[in-house]
């Protein structure tokens, strides 16, 4: 089995971003502001939406599932207020598991947060045990910069996050670490803004001693980890110099990558540098970069051909980066795909 660890909902029905825009424009007027119930979106658009995409994608290209959140820019979290971001991550995530419903043996869902610059993460903990609980989620995307690019909230090590933190280890969840859309002018979205993302967490996570105080919490990062496998040397010198531990005892049971890379030698260097056991497979098909490279002729997300084409992985650490290690990090997609099985 090959599993996508790393896939958005970029295809949605206009009739959200519709939605949305009404939301957003009863920001000025609050009498223009619509209800969930009008928005109107039927199971046969939401086929509609998936079956020339996503759902082609999949049988193109041999993969069998994936695990499915909201348009990562558009969470959009520091847009609005702390109420309308919590309404539209309900909306957004009741989609999702539309999606997953219609088709349970191919998506499996993983929820938006109602995220707000400057509000406590606890605010989150109702949406997360609701998906969770009631939805069938998995997972969870964090953002750690609500804000847009200014990262006016506190450090993913600092306390302030720590309530989020527990219920994520009681519920036995991971987060994958994705900011959203950017307002700061000095950063290119996909370009810049996710790649700091990616990176920054990570360097948060080895200054610190966060995984003592939750020695079974989980996080990904995407986009190969942004410039963490590059830069890999540099920060075990950090580390040393720190007197903190080795990477792989310090971090390597909590923090996970996935391989939306998007050219051969980047995915070799993911391979080489970081341990397999800490590598899943990821596309974000349908995301960021959707068009053909010139050079391979083939479509920059397409990361199985990459993973494929890498000879120094054994059969054996090839499974482990396409179905092993995303069943042991998100530890309740066993029992989804045990129920998937059965249908």
């Amino acid at each position: 089995m090959i599993i996508d660890c790393h896939g958005h909902y970029t295809t949605e029905p206009d009739k959200l971003h519709a939605f949305r825009d009404r939301q957003l424009s009863a920001l000025a007027d609050p009498s223009r502001r619509p209800t969930a119930a009008n928005i109107g979106i039927g199971d046969d658009e939401i086929r509609q939406s998936l079956e020339g995409a996503q759902l082609k994608i999949q049988r193109e290209r041999g993969t069998d599932v994936t695990i499915f959140s909201p348009r990562a820019s558009g969470m959009a979290h520091h847009v609005g207020t702390a109420e309308i971001s919590r309404e539209w991550t309900r909306i957004c995530n009741d989609l999702i598991h539309r999606v997953c419903t219609l088709y349970p043996r191919n998506f499996v869902g993983v929820c938006q947060l109602p995220q707000h610059p400057g509000v406590s993460p606890a605010n989150c903990i109702e949406e997360l045990e609701r998906c969770v609980n009631e939805l069938g989620f998995i997972g969870c995307n964090l953002n750690p910069d609500p804000s847009g690019g200014y990262w006016t909230d506190p450090p993913m090590t600092d306390r302030w996050w720590y309530p989020f933190y527990e219920k994520m280890v009681e519920l036995d969840v991971p987060a994958m670490v994705h900011v959203s859309s950017c307002c700061n002018p000095n950063f290119h979205a996909t370009g810049s803004h996710y790649i700091n993302g990616d990176t920054t967490a990570f360097m948060q996570f080895l200054t610190s001693k966060l995984f003592k105080d939750f020695p079974s919490l989980k996080f990904i990062i995407p986009h190969g980890g942004g410039a963490v496998p590059y830069h890999w040397g540099r920060y075990r010198g950090i580390a040393q110099d720190m007197k903190l531990p080795p990477l792989a005892e310090h971090l390597l049971g909590n923090v996970f990558f996935d391989t939306c890379v998007y050219h051969q030698p980047g995915i070799d260097l993911l391979t080489k540098v970081i341990p397999i056991d800490n590598i899943l497979f990821a596309s974000e098909m349908v995301g960021a970069v959707r068009g053909i490279d010139p050079e391979t002729k083939h479509h920059y997300d397409d990361t199985r051909r990459y993973i494929d084409q890498v000879a120094a992985l054994s059969p054996e650490n090839r499974g482990k980066i396409f179905e092993g290690n995303a069943r042991k990090v998100f530890a309740r997609l066993d029992a989804y795909l045990d129920r998937r099985s059965k249908l």
